[in-house]
């Protein structure tokens, strides 16, 4: 509940720094978030939103957690 409502808020002023907090500083998420950042902050904050909310890092890194 409160974790996902302040990784929104992170995730909306920042959204680098949302992504890099769900998913870490080195990671292609990261990178592609920080680059629509770059380009236009709206892709980034949407992007931002779509990696918090909707993509499960749990599926994606496996048994590394």
């Amino acid at each position: 509940g409160c974790a996902i409502l302040c990784e929104v808020l992170i995730a909306i002023l920042l959204p680098p720094l949302g992504v890099c907090l769900r998913f870490g500083c080195c990671t292609v998420e990261f990178f592609v978030c920080l680059v629509l950042t770059i380009l236009g902050y709206i892709p980034g904050i949407i992007y931002a939103l779509y990696a918090v909310l909707f993509i499960d890092r749990d599926r994606i890194y496996g048994d590394y957690y």
